[in-house]
């Protein structure tokens, strides 16, 4: 790890402007929260930043807010005081149950909101030093190796997978970002926020090298809305999802009014599966409903040698959580 100039900033256009002025000397910024993830890319030497952005000395960005059309979240608030809120636990289910089950309690203690949608990918060769695409080179290693874990949708040019848990709950709610620029503040709706490899093989998001995600909107429940979140690890802890769903249903009389399906773990961005939500609208779900919305749900995989398995078992979540919510 290379050495480093470390810069408070006093709040976030403060911190936009740092980042553009160390950008402007030809220096590389990166800017630090939690710093969980960050430390870790910095260790590997995959980012080396010249100057550091301490984030943590901006005040009043680790709240949670009601406004009058839902509520906003700070991108400062950690992991385990936002799936302890009684709000988000309350009205927003799916977004408490996906915090709560990123990695361990201390990552939970330290890892912010933000941080955790704005990660970077944990593809084996990205983070190991291999020239891919992710890393400024012109092949995807996973393609022909080891890809046990990679994307079954979305993939080409580079077939890494979304490491974010909160991501596919913020799409599933319909969420707004601010995000916080040297020029102002810009609102991305959470559905415009990730972005394919085949739109941006260095970026997995719109961020701009100086903007930052500074908080996030939620919209108030609808009535009889209902949400859930199912996550499959290869192991109990400190990892990501094999495959996720996070899924949000309206239901009323017993029928579906509405519904969100956003898959994690399947492909480069949270991965909303439309036609299996129009599957459900206006029908009373049954067991042969959601299985039948589970197959529309993954009718357009194409998995690569080793992650075929990935298919049957993103199927029986959709199907599962379907089930569990109605």
């Amino acid at each position: 790890m290379k050495s480093f100039t470390n810069a408070n900033a006093r709040d976030l256009q403060h911190a936009a402007t740092l980042a553009q002025q160390a950008h402007r000397d030809g220096k590389a910024a990166s800017f630090s929260g939690g710093g969980s993830d960050l430390l870790a890319l910095m260790k590997d030497r995959i980012v080396a930043p010249d100057v550091l952005i301490n984030l943590r000395t901006v005040q009043g960005l680790d709240r949670v807010t009601s406004t009058p059309g839902g509520v906003n979240i700070g991108g400062l608030i950690t992991l385990d005081a936002l799936s302890s809120h009684p709000v988000i636990r309350r009205q927003y289910a799916v977004l408490a149950e996906s915090a709560e089950s990123v990695a361990t309690p201390q990552i939970r203690n330290a890892g912010t909101l933000a941080g955790n949608i704005c990660q970077r990918p944990w593809c084996w060769y990205y983070r190991n030093g291999f020239p891919c695409y992710k890393a400024g080179g012109n092949q995807c290693f996973s393609i022909d190796g080891e890809n046990q874990f990679h994307a079954i949708f979305g993939g080409g040019p580079s077939f890494i997978v979304h490491p974010s848990d909160t991501a596919p709950a913020m799409v599933a709610l319909d969420a707004k970002f601010r995000v916080v620029g040297p020029s102002g503040d810009r609102i991305v709706p959470a559905a415009e926020f990730f972005v394919l490899p085949r739109e941006n093989t260095a970026h997995e998001n719109v961020l701009a090298a100086d903007e930052l995600l500074s908080s996030i909107e939620l919209p108030e429940p609808r009535p009889g809305a209902s949400s859930a979140y199912h996550k499959v690890m290869d192991r109990e802890a400190w990892t990501h999802a094999v495959v996720s769903a996070a899924i949000v249903l309206e239901i009323d009389k017993g029928a579906c009014r509405s519904a969100r399906i956003v898959l994690g773990g399947v492909a480069p961005i949270p991965w909303r599966v439309p036609d299996a939500e129009r599957v459900l609208v206006g029908q009373r779900i049954t067991p042969a409903l959601a299985a039948q919305a589970a197959e529309t749900a993954l009718a357009g995989a194409q998995p690569l040698a080793k992650n075929a398995y990935k298919v049957p078992l993103a199927k029986t979540i959709v199907e599962r959580t379907l089930l569990k919510l109605a």
